[in-house]
């Protein structure tokens, strides 16, 4: 029996579909093993996020060859994606496969495995002096289905409706990495969820790559994001709906009025934000303004009582002036997320960010970011404050250092002590805070 290891980098959608990689391996008759033991294959699931999420991928696939140097190197996702040539200059490298391939990785790897350990060049002409296997991502107009495939995290399962972007931010390479939007079929997405369902999981996450575009592609009908909820909702036997990233735009009063009559949606909603400056939020283009954005977190704020809300903040934005910076700081006060997600922005080769002037020195990107983050996490304490001495339902997933540990409908972290409570949601009397976590008791 041929062994395969996986390391998955980057956003769970990649997660979701390392796990549909690791079926497809399953079925074949392969066996999984840890990417830290010796395997035949190892298969490496990369992130191109950032400039970061680059050199943490080139990292990861230099080791490989130290474990068992003969061993068959592939490399997928979203940094293959869009720096294959780069790639190939890597010795290391057996194989580059691109998104739209990862369906069909076993027989790639199995053909390019036969043609080396077997000497058999008939085997895969294709590859004898090719080992990038892509197609062009910007031609996809399908969604690429893995089928009932669902990554699973303890008692919630990750379910991936939707892939591509079609807003190009200028900081943002995703777009040339997962190509247009592409909607997944909607029979298909309650299909899956009532299989997992079936076996006891009570939570899904809702993710994509932009989810808020769900149906936008789709010719034949009107479906969007509201409607898929309104029939996931309807799925006997789930307990929990939870919305991955959401562009603040959808929240209108017409999909707000729809939302809360669904009794599984999760009170928490993770908009991306950016900036709180309207000069920086047009150089970075995105789609709204401070005062659209406000008005969204206010619509939200009056449909759930105990919303919380979190966002992804970027610092040091080409031309971030230290005004525009400090508008940003008086906004994020003035709108008071649960949390936020700060990044200091990482120039990203290919995107229009990458050559404006006036790029930010690192310094400075630290200053702001570390400002921000004093104001995150003393929002975080003041929201969970309020929480002592109330009564919460949780979901309990899993035990550590003596208690068991889950999270609240609006994915606040509890701890108790307790017994057989894993995957049962209960109630739960708040008693203390502990490092940003809540302490309670059955």
């Amino acid at each position: 029996m041929k062994k395969v290891a996986f390391y998955t980098l980057g956003c769970k959608v990649n997660q979701y579909e390392t796990n549909a990689m690791i079926e497809q391996f399953i079925k074949e008759g392969y066996k999984i093993v840890d990417f830290e033991e010796a395997a035949d294959i190892y298969i490496i699931n990369t992130c191109t996020v950032t400039n970061m999420s680059d050199r943490k991928s080139r990292q990861v696939i230099r080791r490989v060859k130290q474990v068992n140097p003969n061993s068959i190197l592939v490399v997928t996702g979203c940094y293959a994606q869009v720096a294959s040539k780069e790639l190939e200059k890597i010795q290391e490298i057996d194989l580059i496969i691109g998104n739209t391939e990862k369906r069909d990785i076993v027989n790639i790897t199995e053909k390019y495995y036969k043609k080396i350990v077997g000497a058999d060049y008939s085997v895969c002409p294709e590859l004898d002096n090719n080992k990038i296997q892509m197609t062009d991502i910007n031609k996809q107009k399908e969604f690429v289905d893995f089928g009932t495939t669902t990554y699973t995290e303890k008692t919630r399962a990750v379910i991936k409706v939707q892939d591509g972007c079609n807003n190009f931010c200028s900081y943002c390479i995703i777009p040339y990495a997962k190509g247009r939007v592409r909607s997944r079929n909607l029979k298909n997405i309650i299909e899956e969820i009532k299989s997992i369902v079936s076996n006891g999981i009570k939570e899904v996450v809702i993710t994509g790559i932009h989810i808020a575009s769900y149906g936008i592609d789709f010719t034949d009908s009107n479906i969007r994001l509201i409607d898929l909820l309104e029939e996931i909702n309807n799925i006997e036997g789930l307990e929990r709906i939870r919305l991955g990233s959401l562009e603040p735009n959808i929240i209108t009063d017409e999909f707000v009025e729809r939302l809360i009559k669904l009794d599984k949606i999760c009170d928490h909603f993770h908009l991306s934000l950016q900036s709180g400056c309207n000069e920086t939020l047009k150089r970075m283009n995105r789609k709204y303004t401070t005062e659209n954005f406000e008005n969204v977190v206010q619509r939200l704020r009056n449909a759930y009582p105990n919303v919380a809300l979190t966002t992804d903040i970027i610092v040091g934005f080409p031309g971030e002036t230290e005004q525009e910076f400090n508008s940003t700081y008086k906004y994020l006060k003035k709108i008071n997320f649960y949390k936020m997600h700060v990044f200091k922005y990482s120039q990203r080769k290919g995107t229009k960010a990458a050559i404006m002037p006036y790029q930010i020195d690192g310094k400075t990107k630290e200053e702001r970011s570390h400002k921000l983050l004093e104001l995150s996490n003393k929002n975080e304490k003041e929201f969970l404050n309020k929480y002592i001495n109330k009564e919460v339902d949780v979901l309990f997933e899993h035990e550590q250092n003596g208690y068991v540990i889950g999270h609240t409908s609006n994915y606040i972290v509890v701890k108790s002590k307790g017994k057989n409570i894993e995957n049962k949601i209960l109630k739960v009397k708040i008693l203390n805070q502990d490092k940003l976590e809540l302490i309670g008791k059955l």
